[in-house]
């Protein structure tokens, strides 16, 4: 993810190509901005999401991880739904721990509080 992450720093293990980049970028502020209501770390290499929406931002959530491993492969996502509240947990490797603190730190600056 471009950006996610500042202006040009993106892992070498993302495949997705240059010009899709801001367009994926918008589509997590999206989300980060209309439907987080809180986000925790649980570790160093583990953040969770909380959401609210229900079906049809469950169903979101779960196209857009899925588009995002395929590209960067590294990220482990794992949504949970309870009633109208959607969790997205989002793991990594150690390796890659500072792609998740820029996602984290993203979604904090973009959401809406």
């Amino acid at each position: 993810m471009d950006d996610v992450i500042g202006s040009t720093w993106v892992p070498d293990a993302c495949t997705l190509p240059t010009e899709h980049r801001p367009l994926r970028r918008a589509e997590f502020d999206d989300l980060f901005a209309t439907a987080v209501t809180d986000i925790r770390w649980v570790g160093p290499t583990h953040a969770r999401f909380d959401m609210s929406g229900g079906d049809a931002l469950a169903d979101r959530v779960g196209d857009l991880t899925r588009r995002e491993q395929s590209c960067c492969s590294f990220f482990v996502f794992e949504i949970e739904r309870d009633g109208d509240r959607v969790v997205l947990d989002v793991q990594v490797p150690p390796a890659h721990a500072a792609v998740l603190t820029a996602l984290v730190g993203r979604a904090e600056q973009v959401r809406q509080p």
